[in-house]
Parts: structure tokens; C-alpha cells; sequence
């Protein structure tokens, strides 16, 4: 429980210095890199700060100046400041779209191409998969977790078929990535981190267009990624 409390701390203390040079630059030349590099790598600290060893496997894989729609399994609050802050060019994500209400974080999020999304709206939703089309036209890749939620035994759950026809409408390459060891690091409800490694697994892209359907496509994202896990999470 100490970790997860020096975590949650050393996360609020270090978002206030960032909010002020990286809302302030970003306001100023409407340019959000600074802000970004800036909260992920806040984000990353924390997480091995408290314990948390990152190793990253299969990123030579990738042309980074390629779009992707990153796949990643989903099994603890670790997953988006460990997966985010590996990636050498930026990621957009989803984001609850109240948050999109909050003053200048609402702006900067705007201006850092998030994508508000409200799960319980379909209208709603279908428009945020109109908005992550275009993010991702304009070159920035899209990180999701298709599982929707954390698996509370590290076991895959069944996938959400909204990322899937995003990446069949957009034409973009899906990448499968296997996380290891946040289920273990900081299991869904429990409110403590335990110290160990985390592995981030990059596997090889799927080209979208080469399966006839939705159900092909999300097994075949989904097997990849399941290769990735320990045997006793397959």
C-alpha cells in the first residue's frame, strides 16, 4: 500500500510543475510535444520509482515513421504509464469525455489529438471512432485497449469490435502488444504495487486488409497477443 501511495504522491506533485511550463507552452505555440514528453516521462518515473522494472522486446520490428493502431492487453492502472512513454513518437488515446470538460486540460487534450469517448452513447461512440479515423489520417498513431477494461486474473477478456472496424475503415496497420508482469505489479482490486519487471511486447503488425472479416481479423490480434503471455495466462 506504500508504493501504490508514494506512486499516487510523487504522480501529483510532478503534475503540478508540468501543468505550468507544459500548459503554458503549449498555449503559447500551440504545439504540445513539450507537454506530452514531458507527463509520459513523469508518468514512466513514477512506475520504476516504486519498484517497477520496464523492458521492452520487439520495438526494432516497427517503422516508426509508419501510422499504427496499438492493440495491448489490459490488467492493471500501470499499463497506460508504462506502454505510452516507450514509444518513440507520439500516441493518441481514448479518453472519457467529461475529462474534455476540465479547463485547459480539456484544451490541451483537444490539442494533443485525444479522443473523448462516451461508452454509454452509441451515437456518441460512433462519432469518436469518426474522430480516431481522422487522428489517425493525420499521421498519429492510436494506442486501445480492445479489452474495454482490466482482467482481474490476467487472462485475455473478449475484444470490443469498435477498434476492429477503425482499422478496417482506415486501412491502418494494427500492432498487437503483450504486456507482462502489471498483473502481477498491481492487480485490479488491490490498492498495492508490488516491485517486478513488466515486460512491453511489440509484435509483428497486422495488415488489416488481409482477413475477410471483423472475426478473423480480432483472432488473429488476439492470438498474437496471447502468444506473448505466460503459459498459466493463455
Amino acid at each position: 500500500m506504500l508504493r501504490a501511495l508514494a506512486l499516487l504522491a510523487f504522480w501529483s506533485a510532478a503534475g503540478l510543475p508540468v501543468a505550468i511550463v507544459g500548459f503554458a507552452w503549449t498555449f503559447l505555440t500551440g504545439k504540445v510535444d513539450l507537454l506530452y514528453r514531458m507527463a509520459v516521462g513523469v508518468g514512466l518515473f513514477g512506475v520504476r520509482m516504486v519498484g517497477v522494472k520496464v523492458e521492452v522486446v520487439g520495438s526494432e520490428k516497427l517503422d516508426w515513421n509508419r501510422t499504427y493502431i496499438f492493440m495491448c492487453n489490459h490488467a492493471s492502472n500501470l499499463d497506460p504509464p508504462i506502454v505510452i512513454p516507450v514509444m518513440p513518437r507520439r500516441t493518441s488515446v481514448l479518453v472519457k469525455k467529461e475529462l474534455f470538460r476540465v479547463p485547459l486540460l480539456g484544451r490541451a487534450m483537444s490539442l494533443a489529438s485525444l479522443v473523448p469517448v462516451d461508452r454509454q452513447n452509441r451515437e456518441s461512440a460512433i462519432a469518436s471512432l469518426r474522430s480516431a479515423a481522422d487522428v489517425l489520417r493525420s499521421g498519429i498513431n492510436l494506442t486501445v485497449w480492445p479489452e474495454g477494461t482490466r482482467s482481474r486474473d490476467g487472462h485475455l477478456l473478449p475484444f470490443k469490435k469498435g477498434p476492429f472496424y477503425l482499422a478496417t475503415e482506415t486501412g491502418v496497420p494494427i500492432v498487437p502488444i503483450t504486456l507482462v508482469g502489471t498483473h502481477k505489479a498491481w492487480p485490479k482490486g488491490e490498492f498495492a504495487v508490488h516491485p517486478g519487471p513488466a515486460t512491453v511486447i511489440f509484435h509483428q503488425p497486422i495488415d488489416p486488409a488481409a482477413y475477410s472479416g471483423q472475426d478473423a481479423l480480432i483472432e488473429a490480434v488476439r492470438e498474437r497477443m496471447r502468444s506473448g503471455l505466460p503459459k498459466e495466462y493463455r
